[in-house]
């Protein structure tokens, strides 16, 4: 089930939604906002996929607004403005509806936010654990429970609370299977979880309780991870 809200400043247009979502069984559209001030709030707090977004609303571009959110679901925008569409599409949008749409149309977009949150579900089922060789066998290593990878010459610890595992292979080869986004090399002797830092310093970052060196070689990956968290370099 794929679940969904709506904001639009025409409660008219929230209407149809609201009737076409309800004809589609994999839809469920939790609830509708006229307000996106309210919206923000209730996206913070919930675990939402889908997201109707008007883009020409009274106090807020509908563009603007997606973009403000710290958790993006998926967006299919809807406006009576073609001209935006491009720009819709910048913001990697499932689909564009211009107004005023029929329920083929709203269907179309309903499908297509489907199977493409069916692909990401695919993707992280796939790389929700890696495998590596330790005494001779494959152990399974949930990414989640990484703490730190560690670099020894021809070696690598992996750093698993309670304990850690010595695997024979490079940080480069390791590097090559874990989500770039995930994972980021910052020293030639450490991969990092990003989601275990836990501060940031100039030259220098906690992660796991470690304190750990950015490599002199490493200063661009740090300062793109220093925005993507939105810190000044």
């Amino acid at each position: 089930m794929i679940r969904c809200i709506a904001i639009d400043d025409e409660p008219l247009a929230l209407q149809l939604i609201n009737e076409f979502a309800s004809r589609i069984p994999f839809l469920s559209l939790e609830k509708t906002f006229t307000n996106p001030d309210d919206a923000h709030q209730y996206l913070q707090e919930h675990d939402i996929d889908l997201l109707f977004l008007d883009i020409q609303m009274p106090d807020v571009n509908g563009i603007q607004f997606y973009r403000s959110l710290s958790k993006k679901p998926q967006v299919v925008f809807t406006t009576a403005f073609s001209e935006y569409a491009v720009e819709g599409f910048n913001v990697d949008a499932v689909d564009y509806l211009l107004k005023p749409f029929e329920f083929d149309r709203f269907l179309k977009a309903s499908y297509k936010a489907k199977e493409y949150l069916e692909f990401l579900s695919s993707q992280e089922l796939q790389m929700a654990s890696i495998f590596v060789k330790v005494d001779y066998q494959l152990m399974k290593i949930n990414l989640k429970d990484i703490e730190l990878i560690e670099g020894l010459d021809d070696y690598i610890r992996i750093h698993i609370k309670p304990r850690s595992v010595l695997t024979l292979m490079t940080l480069k080869s390791l590097q090559e299977k874990l989500p770039a986004q995930e994972f980021v090399r910052l020293h030639r002797s450490y991969i990092i979880p990003v989601s275990k830092i836990e501060s940031f310093g100039k030259n220098k970052l906690r992660v796991s309780g470690k304190e750990i060196p950015v490599g002199s070689s490493y200063g661009e990956v740090y300062q793109q991870l220093l925005k993507s968290k939105g810190l000044e370099p």
